[in-house]
């Protein structure tokens, strides 16, 4: 039995940008040689299996027809490995923040204010 979607499910779809004639003359061979695609997430709007053609509304409003490719996909994209350079920073910055506050002069209380004087009566044309 295959998997299908209803209207309102959470999919993936994928559609072609450009044909590998309407790509720049400009790309790389083996790259022109490839239709350009896309995959769009959104919430279908009718029933569809795998492999059937969709309309989908993104998150933005609009409507993108397409191949389905997945139901209810995740998120799979990543910043990549953390550089060994940065994964001490964090601690490196508070051992710093730490020392400086420990040696810096504390801070100065705030003067006391003097009560503002009282209002003084005018007589009409001062």
């Amino acid at each position: 039995m295959t998997k299908r979607c209803n209207p309102g499910d959470w999919v993936e779809i994928e559609y072609l940008l450009l044909a590998p004639a309407d790509r720049s003359a400009n790309l790389p061979e083996d790259t022109a040689a490839q239709p350009l695609r896309a995959w769009v997430k959104g919430f279908a709007q009718s029933v569809a299996a795998p492999g059937d053609g969709l309309v989908v509304t993104t998150m933005t409003g609009r409507s993108v027809t397409g191949t389905l490719t997945e139901i209810n996909p995740g998120y799979t994209h990543t910043f990549g490995k953390p550089a060994p350079e940065l994964a001490h920073v964090g601690f490196d910055l508070r051992e710093r923040v730490a020392a400086y506050r420990a040696h810096a002069p504390a801070a100065a209380a705030p003067a006391p204010t003097a009560a503002a004087p009282a209002p003084t009566a005018t007589k009409a044309g001062e």
